[in-house]
């Protein structure tokens, strides 16, 4: 069985010896590792890929009792078992589109159970994909409610995290506080940061001369969780808002998709406010 274990916790010594030596226990061979301390927080985080033929159990067993006394944060799992991911839209299809190309090539290691949408303009695109697609108006008198049925979703279908594919709704507190550090956004940035509605157009007006996309996590704080993925493209006083607009959402599908792919093969770690991604 190839498992990966992700281990994070206060750097002290011997948490390398210990992490080979439970691996070894289990009879399990380390393929990958990686390791990284943040000397800020004080913080070591190690992702390991390992073979073993005892299985799941017995490697969660061994682990548990060889590094129990670093009292770290431990997460394993299966490698081939995928993570599963609620994804979120609204009107804006691109992001959603790359999503479901990409896993029906097989080059995205998640399922995608249902996309949930406060629209019904993306309801034929989705389900033409074999993907249901739940309906779910939000608006300030059944928000509350609205998002208890989510986290009701999300308990049913055994969801591992959500993707915001450019899903134009803003989460509350108390969603995002119940899905710590399980919720990916996706948003344009380096335009500088123009607000409210036509943000390109905005950035024409200004004549900027970078664009691009930010993938976070999502916090109470809007668009300020840890970033996990950034891509920019330089454009010149030539470009149109219409042309800024295409490459914004070029931008904006590959770097959604990057981060996604990177939470799915367990390579991210949330250190204080800020990521340790290992690629």
């Amino acid at each position: 069985m190839d498992l990966i274990a992700n281990l994070q916790c206060a750097d002290q010594p011997g948490i390398v010896h210990a992490m080979t030596t439970a691996v070894l226990h289990c009879g399990g061979n380390i393929i990958e590792n990686q390791q990284f301390t943040d000397h800020t927080t004080n913080t070591f985080v190690m992702r390991t890929r390992f073979e073993t033929s005892q299985g799941l159990a017995a490697a969660e067993k061994s682990l548990g009792e060889g590094l129990g006394k670093f009292s770290p944060a431990l997460h394993i799992r299966e490698t081939a078992k995928k993570p599963r991911a609620l994804v979120m839209v609204t009107k804006e299809s691109h992001c959603l589109r790359d999503l479901m190309y990409l896993l029906e090539l097989g080059e995205l290691p998640i399922e995608i159970p249902l996309v949930v949408s406060n629209r019904e303009d993306l309801k034929q695109l989705v389900e033409s994909h074999g993907i249901p697609f739940m309906y779910l108006p939000v608006d300030a008198s059944n928000k509350a409610a609205q998002e208890k049925a989510l986290l009701a979703k999300v308990a049913e279908l055994k969801i591992d995290f959500v993707v915001l594919a450019r899903y134009m709704q803003v989460l509350s507190n108390d969603f995002c506080a119940a899905l710590p550090g399980k919720i990916i956004n996706i948003h344009h940035s380096f335009l500088p940061g123009f607000k409210g509605a036509k943000p390109y157009h905005q950035a024409h007006d200004r004549g900027v001369k970078i664009i691009g996309a930010t993938a976070h996590f999502v916090t109470a704080d809007l668009d300020e969780g840890p970033i996990i993925e950034q891509d920019v493209a330089h454009v010149t006083h030539s470009s149109s808002p219409e042309e800024l607009i295409a490459l914004g959402r070029d931008i904006e599908r590959r770097v959604l998709a990057k981060a996604v792919k990177l939470y799915a093969e367990d390579r991210i770690f949330i250190v204080g406010h800020r990521t340790v991604i290992f690629s």
